[in-house]
């Protein structure tokens, strides 16, 4: 049976990693590092495992990639501190590696979990590649939507990750702030221009892709707020991006003070 090497990234994650970690006890190994949490995330992943390392917040690409290096077994399983291996998914990963598999790596279900229910149609499947063997895998350099490139071929899992990504509606709209500016910022420099119907499309085309082309109406209430907030995202998005392109130098010749005006 390949072994297998789980490995997490973590900051102030004492509310949920005990899950995450409790789910994949059977691996061969756990990695943790940790972005010099303040709460109990430390204690609690060396309940789990002697391999704990701390590094300074690189950005989510270079951390989890820093997390890929301690690991020592051929096969990885890379997971966020929110994200819980189902049972199904334990036994369908543990099948697959005893059979020695081939392919480069494989992309997981990710299910979330969002205002008290999972939901089974909207932001579902949500695939992502978290399986994949070591010499074959790497994280791409994105400073937000980090993805695993493989060199080889991939296949797919049949059941869920959970992901409990957003506790409370004000977390989900902390993260969007984040990941807006990054997402911003990533079209700026890649040379994107501010479009007026994007401004206004994207976010249209993303809430109908998820209420109604994933049947996001089916997951009640929740769907409806997911839907909505992930069109919300992509206008602020491109909100921001118009905000970057409009941004111009101060015309003033007059040395600063170096103090800020009121």
């Amino acid at each position: 049976m390949a072994k297998l090497s789980v490995v997490i990234i973590c900051f102030n994650e004492e509310a949920i990693l005990e899950k995450c970690l409790s789910a994949v006890e059977w691996a061969d190994e756990i990695v943790v590092v940790d972005s010099f949490s303040t709460d109990r995330t430390l204690e609690i992943a060396r309940n789990y495992t002697t391999r704990v390392y701390q590094n300074e917040w690189q950005g989510y690409a270079r951390q989890k990639a820093l997390a890929l290096h301690h690991a020592s077994h051929p096969w990885i399983l890379s997971l966020d501190a929110d994200e819980v291996v189902s049972p199904e998914l334990a036994d369908e990963i543990r099948s697959l590696l005893a059979g020695e598999p081939d392919l480069a790596g494989y992309r997981v279900p990710r299910m979330a979990f969002y205002l008290g229910r999972f939901l089974r149609h909207c932001w579902y499947p949500d695939f992502k590649v978290r399986l994949f063997q070591k010499s074959l895998g790497r994280w791409s350099e994105h400073e937000v939507h980090e993805t695993v490139l493989l060199e080889g071929p991939s296949g797919k899992m049949n059941n869920p990750l959970f992901h409990y990504s957003f506790p409370s509606i004000r977390d989900h709209l902390q993260t969007i702030q984040e990941y807006t500016t990054l997402g911003a910022e990533s079209l700026a420099r890649s040379g994107r221009t501010f479009s007026l119907a994007r401004l206004l499309g994207s976010p249209l085309f993303m809430f109908l892709q998820q209420y109604v082309g994933k049947r996001g109406f089916l997951d009640g209430i929740p769907g409806l707020v997911a839907s909505v907030l992930s069109g919300y995202h992509e206008f602020v998005k491109y909100a921001k991006l118009y905000e970057l392109t409009k941004k111009a130098p101060p015309t003033s010749t007059r040395q600063s003070s170096g103090i800020r005006s009121p």
